[in-house]
């Protein structure tokens, strides 16, 4: 039996086969975070250049880096209110994180737990009522077995 010539079995998945479309949109979704993470390191770049180049004027004798010092407090207090602000957003997110596990989740454990448990006397229920008494059953019927043999009115 050659396995060369097989295709690639696949892992399944949990997931349901996707239809073209949404594979094309999963597709475009994929691309769309690409390009938005490459811009932001790009932006980041050209942040830390600009930065470099304003230190350089800044070493310069003839700068009055007075005025500069005092846009750059205004521009740091701008700063520190976008970083605020993202704070709340942070805060509203988790927030609704929490919500979601003590509404969501915490019900869904429950029900599972609640269905384990009922499974568990099910198996107690079926191994007591039903198992024991076909294993008790069987036991007779291979002793009655055993005896017609041995009195010889049953062969082996």
């Amino acid at each position: 039996m050659s396995y060369q010539n097989q295709p690639e079995q696949q892992i399944p998945s949990s997931d349901p086969q996707l239809t073209p479309e949404q594979f094309a949109e999963l597709r475009e979704q994929e691309r769309k975070q690409k390009i938005m993470i490459v811009s932001m390191i790009a932006g980041i770049v050209f942040i830390l250049v600009l930065l470099g180049v304003a230190i350089f004027f800044l070493l310069q004798p003839s700068t009055p880096t007075d005025k500069i010092r005092d846009v750059f407090i205004v521009i740091v207090a701008l700063e520190s209110l976008v970083i605020g602000a993202a704070l709340v957003v942070l805060i509203v997110q988790l927030a609704s994180l929490i919500n979601l596990l003590q509404n969501e989740v915490r019900p869904i454990l429950s029900a599972t737990t609640e269905t384990v448990n009922t499974l568990r006397g099910t198996v107690e229920f079926l191994g007591e009522e039903v198992i024991e008494p076909v294993m008790k059953l069987s036991g007779y019927i291979a002793g009655l077995t055993r005896v017609v043999e041995m009195l010889g009115i049953k062969k082996k």
